[in-house]
C-alpha cells in the first residue's frame, strides 16, 4: 500500500513536470522560440530536450541499460558537452513538433515504467532526481520569458493568496549550537531526507547572537537608496561591485530594441523612470513599481551596496538557516520555516503564481519561529558565503549539479516566485554568480 501511494505520488510530479514544461514552451508562437541569445538562458526547445535526454542517461541508461532514443542527439541535449551559444543552432536541433514528440515518447516510457515496476528505494530517489532537476528547468523557462520580455506564464495569476499585516524590525536569535544541512547518509535518502549534494553532509555550527529583518527589503526602500545616488557613490561599493558598476551592460532585452543599448547600472535592471513615476517590467509589461514588493532581480553587488548605506550586513548562509528553520542538536528537524508539511499558495509565493509583487508581510502562515517572513519563496536571498562543499562532501550521481560553480558563484537560499513548491527547502543552497540580475533575487539585511 505504501508502495503504491508512492507511485501515484510520483506520477503526480512526473505528470505536473510534464504539463508544466509543454505549457511554458507551447503556448509561445514559432517566431518566440527562436529567443535573443542571452548568457543566462537556454532557448526553450533545448530546455525541453534537455529534460528528457535527463530521464534517459539517469532512469534508462543507468538502471537498465537502454539505449538513447537518439543516440546521435546524445551530446547535443547533454549540457556539459554543447557548447551554450551552440544550443541557438537551429540546423543542429529538431523542430518543435520533433522535439515534443521526443520529450512525451520520453515522459510516456518513464510513466509506464514507473507502473510496471516494484519500485526500491533506489529507483525512487533517481525518478525523483530527473524530475527534480525538470523543475529547475522549469524556473529557468520562467525567468527566459522575463530576460526577453514574453508574455507572462499561464501559472501567472498576479492575485493576492496570502494577505498579512504590515511588520518591520529585526528577529533577534540568541546565541547557540545549530545543525545545518540535511544528512550525508540516510536510509530516508529518497524521501523524507532526499537532498542535492551540496546541501549534504549536516553539521553543528556554534553562533554568536546575531539581529536579522523580518521582511525581505522592499522596493520602497530600495527606492530610497536609488533616490540617494547610492549608484553614484562609489564609497558604498566594494571592489567587485565598483568593477560591475562601471561595466557598460547591455540592456536591449530590457527595452525591447534590435541594437545593442549600452548603459551603467544606475538602478535595477527591470527599473525605469517613466512618466513621473518609477515602473518595473513584468514580462511584456511596463508596470507601475508596487513599493511594498520584494525588490527582485538585483545583483549581490547591489544588495552589499545598499547594506553599506543603510548601516547593515547580509547575513551568512548560516545565520539565514537558522534564522529560518532553527534546528537546534537532538530536537525534530524542520525542513520549512512552519515545519515539515509541504509548501502551499497559503504558506509561500512559489510555483511562478504571483511573482513577488505582493507585500514583504504576506504570507504570515510561512512565517518562521524566529518570526520572520518569506524566507521560502518570493526571491532567492543572497548570502554573504561563496558556494562551496561542506566538509565531507560527496559528489551525487550528476557529477556538475554543484561542482561546477564552488569557489566561483554566491550562495542564495530560499526559493523565488518561480521555484516549483516540490522543489525547495529550507537546507536548499542555489549558486549565482554576484552579477546575476536576471535571475529572481533579492536579500534581506542584517544589525551590524
Amino acid at each position: 500500500m505504501v508502495a503504491q501511494v508512492k507511485k501515484l505520488q510520483l506520477l503526480d510530479e512526473l505528470e505536473l513536470a510534464r504539463s508544466r514544461t509543454e505549457q511554458l514552451i507551447c503556448t509561445l508562437p514559432e517566431q518566440q522560440l527562436d529567443v535573443p541569445y542571452h548568457p543566462g538562458v537556454n532557448p526553450p526547445l533545448w530546455e525541453m530536450g534537455h529534460s528528457a535526454f535527463f530521464y534517459e542517461v539517469f532512469v534508462f541508461n543507468l538502471l537498465d541499460g537502454s539505449p538513447s532514443y537518439d543516440p546521435a542527439m546524445d551530446d547535443l541535449w547533454d549540457s556539459f558537452h554543447v557548447d551554450h551559444k551552440d544550443r541557438w543552432r537551429r540546423d543542429l536541433f529538431p523542430g518543435r513538433e520533433e522535439t515534443l514528440t521526443y520529450f512525451n515518447a520520453i515522459y510516456d516510457r518513464v510513466a509506464e515504467r514507473i507502473k510496471s515496476r516494484e519500485l526500491t528505494e533506489r529507483e525512487l530517489y533517481l525518478y525523483r532526481y530527473a524530475i527534480y532537476h525538470q523543475n529547475m528547468h522549469i524556473e529557468s523557462l520562467i525567468w527566459c520569458r522575463q530576460t526577453v520580455g514574453y508574455p507572462a506564464p499561464a501559472d501567472f495569476k498576479g492575485d493576492r493568496p496570502a494577505p498579512g499585516e504590515a511588520i518591520a524590525g529585526d528577529a533577534e536569535i540568541p546565541a547557540g549550537r545549530w545543525v545545518i544541512g540535511m544528512p550525508g547518509e540516510s536510509e530516508q535518502f529518497a524521501t523524507e531526507d532526499f537532498a542535492f549534494d551540496a546541501e549534504k553532509p549536516r553539521f553543528e555550527i556554534e553562533l554568536p547572537a546575531f539581529a536579522i529583518s523580518r521582511t525581505l527589503v522592499s522596493n520602497r526602500e530600495f527606492q530610497a537608496f536609488v533616490d540617494d545616488c547610492g549608484y553614484q557613490r562609489p564609497e558604498l561599493w566594494s571592489f567587485g561591485g565598483r568593477k560591475w558598476l562601471e561595466s557598460e551592460q547591455d540592456v536591449s532585452l530590457v527595452y525591447g530594441v534590435k541594437e545593442p543599448l549600452m548603459h551603467v547600472p544606475r538602478h535595477p535592471l527591470y527599473w525605469r523612470w517613466h512618466d513621473g513615476q518609477w515602473q518595473e517590467r513584468v514580462f511584456d509589461q511596463w508596470l507601475a513599481l508596487e513599493p511594498d514588493a520584494p525588490v527582485t532581480h538585483v545583483t549581490y553587488w547591489e544588495a552589499e551596496a545598499y547594506c553599506k548605506w543603510a548601516g547593515r550586513r547580509l547575513p551568512t548562509e548560516f545565520e539565514w538557516e537558522v534564522a529560518a528553520l532553527g534546528n537546534k542538536p537532538g530536537e525534530p528537524f524542520r525542513r520549512y520555516t512552519w515545519g515539515n508539511d509541504a509548501p502551499d499558495s497559503s504558506r509561500a509565493d512559489l510555483d511562478g503564481r504571483t511573482m513577488a509583487r505582493n507585500p514583504v508581510w504576506d504570507y504570515p502562515a510561512g512565517d518562521s519561529r524566529s518570526g520572520c517572513r518569506q524566507m521560502i519563496g518570493a526571491v532567492w536571498e543572497w548570502t554573504t558565503n561563496d558556494f562551496l562543499p561542506y566538509d565531507g562532501f560527496k559528489v551525487d550521481m550528476y557529477p556538475f549539479m554543484s561542482t561546477l560553480q564552488f569557489a566561483t558563484h554566491k550562495v542564495t537560499k530560499g526559493g523565488s516566485c518561480a521555484t516549483s513548491s516540490n522543489l525547495i527547502r529550507g537546507t536548499y543552497r542555489q549558486a549565482y554568480l554576484p552579477f546575476r540580475s536576471d535571475v529572481f533575487t533579492g536579500f534581506r539585511t542584517c544589525a551590524i
